[in-house]
């Protein structure tokens, strides 16, 4: 069996940006169950998967009894749902066993539980109170899940696509320049080649929010800042992420988790004890998913114009160098590049 420390687990498991529910009322638990399942069991990431839709299902079953003991195991349920669901990723890490399969296997049975939570706690209530109120509450919980996941992965993937593209388009810039300056007789110290272009490798700054941000916390050097833009724009913002950032806490305060924590966790406890609380619980948990949702937006937005102008330097600059080029160089520079490339 293995031998691994609570440490090790921190290490090499925690995220180095972590929504704040999971740092504070989940990995506390989760790290000390990681460290038991990896040193004296054989079970599988996979396995915690399918056990946490198993529990999310079983929380749906109390949902649909409406009554206030059923309200509260369901909660109690989807936490430890939720928990486990974390340690999967975690064990994953730690031993090094993740899988594409895993990651999707993970994704899809998080909406499903999603999907089967909000179909059981609306239709307890509404068969409690006959009230329909309650069926559009359930689309509304789908429909923002669905929002919300779908939006991070096209930013994720727009995103990273820019990143290919501008990062293509300084090594051109480069390479043009030095072979510029070297046809013109100069002797160039590779170093200072691209220095005039250098700001452009701010323009889209990591966005933990944004680019579902994954790294441990042993393999985070400096909690990098985010993009240029929306800082210039709000000063003020770098020194409210930096106190939350000490704690491991992301600024995106209302992501998909707090808002599935306040959906299926707070408004069953509140419903339990003041009737008919889900609705309003549930309204006040999207509305701060929605908001989130439009910083995270408007970041994005920022982050496209800084890219656009410095994509449009960067070719000017290639532009520049290919017409100081002698005419027999720019066939030879060109097919440098393209290789590289």
């Amino acid at each position: 069996m293995a031998n691994f420390t609570l440490d090790d687990v921190r290490q090499r498991t925690y995220k180095a940006r972590d929504a704040w529910w999971t740092v504070l009322l989940v990995d506390p638990l989760a790290a000390r169950l990681v460290r038991f399942t990896a040193n004296r069991t054989r079970v599988t990431p996979n396995q915690l998967t399918v056990g946490a839709l198993v529990l999310g299902l079983a929380a749906g079953a109390c949902f649909t009894v409406a009554s206030w003991p059923w309200l509260l195991l369901g909660a109690l349920l989807y936490h430890l749902s939720f928990t486990l669901d974390c340690m999967d990723g975690k064990i994953a890490r730690l031993k090094g066993t993740g899988s594409v399969f895993g990651a999707w296997l993970d994704y899809i049975f998080d909406r499903v539980r999603v999907l089967a939570c909000a179909i059981a706690l609306m239709a307890g209530q509404y068969a409690a109170t006959g009230n329909v109120a309650y069926v559009w509450t359930a689309v509304a919980v789908v429909f923002l899940d669905m929002l919300r996941y779908m939006d991070a992965l096209e930013i994720y993937k727009v995103r990273s696509q820019m990143r290919v593209t501008l990062n293509a388009a300084r090594e051109e810039a480069a390479e043009l320049e030095l072979a510029a300056r070297r046809a013109n007789g100069e002797v160039v110290d590779t170093a200072e080649v691209g220095a005039d272009l250098r700001s452009a490798e701010g323009a889209l700054g990591e966005d933990p929010e944004a680019d579902m941000e994954n790294r441990v916390v042993a393999d985070d050097p400096a909690m990098a800042v985010m993009q240029q833009g929306f800082e210039r724009k709000f000063p003020w913002y770098a020194r409210i992420r930096n106190a939350l950032m000490a704690g491991r806490i992301r600024p995106h305060l209302i992501s998909g988790i707090e808002f599935q924590m306040g959906v299926f966790i707070v408004a069953p406890i509140v419903a339990a004890i003041v009737p008919g609380a889900v609705i309003p619980v549930v309204a006040v948990s999207g509305a701060g998913l929605l908001a989130f949702e439009l910083v995270i937006i408007y970041k994005f937005w920022l982050a496209s114009r800084d890219y656009s102008r410095s994509l449009a330097k960067l070719n000017d600059a290639i532009e520049g160098y290919r017409a100081q080029l002698p005419a027999e160089y720019r066939e030879t520079v060109q097919a440098g590049v393209s290789s590289s490339g």
